[in-house]
């Protein structure tokens, strides 16, 4: 029979030398037994999949609200695409997979409704208050905000999946210093797998959402040299190949170049830096798990044509101002009246600051919700 002892004796057989084990963990918040049969972050990545957070990610933005379409990608779908990328690189790897998949399906927790337009605006709402980010508030969902147990609060998660939360990294994501994560260094492999396997799922999957709305067109994107050369590779010699069918397939090999590129890379990082421990990870002031540079500057003009195209398109711009029109009144609704807030919510208002008890009310609303709250308000024909 498999017992967590048995998994532990894997993972020290089976995983890299710079791979996080589950037996060297920090621990938990809250001392608990743990469970026979499952090693530490498994049962993280349990608690994660079970949390109201989680489940809220579904009704979360991408790029496109809700009711712009069936087909478009959520929260929920980003997250579990970044998860099975992620787990693919860990696996190639030698790190672990079952840390990975648990920091990637918590990465997103944190996020507000309405995608960047809602934690831009409750940044700049919260700048007063201690700000606001999404890396901190989904670190304080499985902290202190899910109520599951009865001896704690939070998801009470190991520090490795906690340090995934507070120093996941990209081009869209900045973390802010954080005790006492700070004075551990650079983040592990298994963070750095899942902050590169974010990048590879928000590029490629914006840019087919971008193509099947209509928003991006194709004839432009053959000008971007990547795009041309997947695409390319895709048709290969069918050339009587349905679009749709076409546009995924070049998806699909863009997806899988910037992997095997990530995983090649990786490995030369790796060498030169000679990697051999977690130690050596953590003193590294350069990240390992990267682009080569050749990639890098393939991809450069392709996230450029994204953010001229799709991010800056006027119909996106549109969806965002209106987004930050919603937060901003709902939160200055709650914050001056704050008896409108739920009964749960007012309760906290005795020991905690008005300002925060909205700002994590409103970051955990899904986009429906926040619209339907939006229009108990302000809508006068609406029931309240």
């Amino acid at each position: 029979m498999l017992t967590r002892k048995e998994i532990e004796k894997q993972e020290e057989a089976l995983l890299a030398p710079y791979a996080t084990k589950s037996g060297n963990t920090k621990g938990r918040l809250h001392k608990e037994k743990e469970h026979a049969y499952r090693s530490l972050y498994q049962r993280d990545r349990g608690r994660i999949v079970y949390s109201t957070a989680f489940r809220r990610l579904e009704y979360k933005t991408q790029v496109f609200v809700n009711h712009e379409g069936d087909h478009y990608r959520t929260r929920l779908t980003h997250t579990l695409e970044v998860a099975q990328i992620a787990r693919t690189i860990a696996r190639a790897l030698r790190l672990n997979s079952d840390l990975v998949e648990a920091i990637a399906l918590a990465h997103d927790l944190g996020h507000t409704p309405f995608g960047h337009a809602g934690e831009d605006t409750l940044g700049e709402l919260m700048s007063g208050h201690g700000g606001f980010d999404h890396n901190s508030q989904g670190l304080r969902v499985v902290d202190f905000l899910e109520e599951i147990y009865p001896d704690f609060p939070g998801l009470n998660l190991t520090y490795e999946v906690r340090e995934g939360i507070i120093k996941h990294s990209t081009p869209f994501d900045k973390p802010r210093p954080y005790i006492p994560f700070e004075s551990d260094g650079s983040p592990s492999l298994e963070v750095q797998a899942v902050d590169v396997a974010d990048e590879i799922a928000y590029d490629n999957h914006d840019l087919d959402d971008g193509l099947a709305s209509g928003l991006l067109s194709e004839d432009n994107l053959n000008k971007i040299l990547l795009w041309e050369k997947v695409s390319r590779q895709a048709k290969g010699k069918n050339h009587k190949m349905k679009k749709k069918i076409e546009r995924s397939q070049a998806i699909r090999a863009l997806i899988n170049m910037q992997v095997t590129d990530i995983l090649n890379n990786t490995e030369v990082m790796l060498k030169k830096l000679r990697i051999k421990s977690t130690r050596d990870v953590r003193n590294c002031p350069e990240r390992i798990v990267s682009f080569s540079k050749e990639i890098n500057s393939l991809r450069k003009p392709l996230r450029e044509f994204l953010l001229a195209n799709l991010y800056r398109h006027y119909r996106v711009i549109r969806m965002s101002k209106k987004a930050s029109r919603f937060i901003r009144d709902l939160f200055n609704n709650y914050v001056t009246n704050p008896e409108q807030l739920p009964s749960s919510q007012r309760a906290k208002l005795n020991f905690e600051d008005k300002h925060k008890i909205v700002c994590d009310y409103i970051a955990g609303m899904t986009d429906r919700y926040a619209l339907d709250e939006y229009k108990k308000f302000f809508d006068p024909y609406e029931r309240v």
